[in-house]
C-alpha cells in the first residue's frame, strides 16, 4: 500500500498552522484523492488541532527554540533551506494552499520548488475589511496581495458568492474557477436507526456572522406555538457566554454542548428535526462563504433554515431543501422553524431533496475528481511552458565556433 501511494504524485497541502479543529474540510478534502498523495506542509502544528499522518506531515516549527527561529525568519520572507530539502525528496507536482493568507506564505515554496500553484479561498481572507485584521499574516496578505495574484496560476473559490468577491479585488478571471468541497455521502446519510425528535440544531463557531443569537429570538417565539420544541447549540468562539445568557432567560432547556467531534454531530444532525445557522454579515465585513454544514445537515436528511447572506443561497435551495430569510428577519425564521416542526409532509419533501441535492451536486468524491482534474491539467500545461523557458534559454545561448 505504501509503495503505491509513493507512485502517486505528491501534492504540499500547505496552511501556516496545521490544522485547526475547525477546518476537517481540508484533511477530508486531501485524504479524498485517488490520482495524488498529500503531504501537510505549514509553519508549526496547531495545538489540540486536527490529527495529521506523521509521515506525511513537515513542519518548520515543533516547539523547540531553533524552530520557532525558523519559523520566524520565514514568515518574514526567507526561505527555509531544511525544509526545502525534505520537499524535494517528495518531488512534489504542485502546491496547494488554503487561505489567502497562507497563499502568500506558500507562493515562496512554489517557486523555489518550480512548481504550480494553487490557493483556495475560502471565506474570511475575501470578506473581512482591512480595518478588522489582526494577524500579522493577514496585514502582510493584504499589503501584498497583488504579489499572490500575480505568482499563483489558479484560484479556487469555494462558491460563486467568493468569486464574485475575488473578481471585484483585481483577482486574474482566467485563473479562477469555482469548486466546492463537498460531503463524504457515505458517512453523512439518512439513517433509520436514528429518531427524530422536535429539535432544532446549530452547529458552529459561536462568532458574530454566524447569527447564534438570531436563532435564539427566533427559538422563544416558536416555543410560545410549539413548546415542546428544543434548541441544541454544538460549538464554542467569544459570543457563547453572551447568547447562553440570553437563552437561558428566553428559552428554557436550551443545550450549550461546545465543541463536538464530528461523529457526534452528525448524530445530532441524524436526531434534529431542523438545522439552523442563521448566517449574517458581521461588522467585520465576515459573511458566510458557502457553508458545507449546511450540506452536511442536508446529505443525513435534515431540512436547514437561515438568512439569505453570502453564499447560503448556492448551499440551500430555498422552498426546496430548507427556507431562507432577509438577513436579520427574526419573525421570518421563527415561522420556518415552525413550518418545517408542525408539518410533516413538508419536512419529508424537504429532507428527501436534500439528500438528493448533496448527493448530485456536492459529493466530496465527485468534487474531489474535479479537483484532480484541475491539477493534471495545470501541471501539464506549467511543463510545457517550462520547456518553453528552458528551450527559450538554450536558444539565447551564443554558440562558439572553432
Amino acid at each position: 500500500m505504501l509503495g503505491e501511494s509513493n507512485r502517486k504524485p505528491a501534492v504540499l497541502v500547505y496552511e501556516d498552522e496545521l490544522l485547526p479543529f475547525s477546518q476537517t474540510f481540508v484533511l477530508a478534502q486531501a485524504e479524498s484523492f485517488k490520482g495524488f498523495t498529500p503531504y501537510y506542509v505549514g509553519a508549526h502544528r496547531v495545538a489540540g488541532g486536527l490529527p495529521l499522518p506523521e509521515e506525511r506531515t513537515f513542519v518548520l516549527n515543533r516547539g523547540d527554540f531553533a524552530g520557532k527561529v525558523r519559523e520566524r525568519l520565514f514568515r518574514l520572507g526567507r526561505i527555509a533551506p531544511g525544509l526545502i530539502h525534505q520537499l524535494r525528496h517528495l518531488n512534489p507536482a504542485l502546491v496547494h494552499a488554503h487561505f489567502g493568507p497562507d497563499g502568500l506564505s506558500a507562493a515562496k515554496l512554489a517557486r523555489t520548488l518550480d512548481v504550480p500553484l494553487v490557493v483556495t479561498h475560502h471565506g474570511y481572507d475575501v470578506t473581512m475589511k482591512p480595518e478588522f485584521a489582526v494577524s500579522f499574516t493577514h496585514k502582510r496578505y493584504l499589503r501584498q496581495k497583488h504579489v499572490l495574484q500575480n505568482s499563483a496560476h489558479m484560484f479556487l473559490a469555494v462558491s460563486q458568492y467568493i468569486m464574485q468577491r475575488l473578481l471585484a479585488q483585481g483577482f486574474p478571471e482566467e485563473n479562477l474557477r469555482v469548486l466546492y468541497v463537498g460531503v463524504d455521502t457515505a458517512i453523512f446519510r439518512p439513517s433509520a436507526e436514528i429518531e427524530r425528535e422536535p429539535l432544532v440544531l446549530f452547529v458552529g463557531r459561536l462568532v458574530e456572522n454566524k447569527g447564534c443569537e438570531f436563532l435564539v429570538r427566533a427559538m422563544a417565539k416558536v416555543r410560545k406555538q410549539y413548546p415542546t420544541a428544543r434548541l441544541v447549540v454544538i460549538g464554542d468562539g467569544p459570543e457563547r457566554q453572551r447568547v447562553e445568557a440570553e437563552a437561558a432567560r428566553s428559552v428554557p432547556g436550551c443545550s450549550f454542548l461546545g465543541q463536538q467531534p464530528q461523529a457526534i454531530v452528525r448524530k445530532w444532525m441524524g436526531r434534529a428535526s431542523v438545522f439552523c445557522v442563521p448566517c449574517v454579515t458581521a461588522k467585520s465585513g465576515a459573511a458566510e462563504a458557502f457553508g458545507l454544514v449546511f450540506i452536511e445537515a442536508q446529505a443525513v436528511g435534515t431540512p436547514v433554515v437561515s438568512f439569505a447572506s453570502g453564499g447560503t443561497s448556492e448551499a440551500i435551495a430555498d422552498g426546496v431543501t430548507g427556507f431562507l430569510s432577509a438577513e436579520g428577519d427574526v419573525d421570518g425564521l421563527a415561522a420556518s422553524l415552525l413550518r418545517l416542526l408542525r408539518e410533516p409532509e413538508l419536512w419529508r419533501r424537504f429532507s428527501e431533496a436534500g439528500v438528493q441535492r448533496v448527493r448530485s451536486r456536492f459529493d466530496l468524491g465527485t468534487q474531489s475528481q474535479e479537483l484532480e482534474r484541475l491539477y493534471r491539467q495545470l501541471i501539464a500545461g506549467y511543463r510545457e511552458q517550462r520547456i518553453a523557458r528552458l528551450s527559450a534559454v538554450g536558444a539565447a545561448r551564443p554558440v562558439s565556433v572553432e
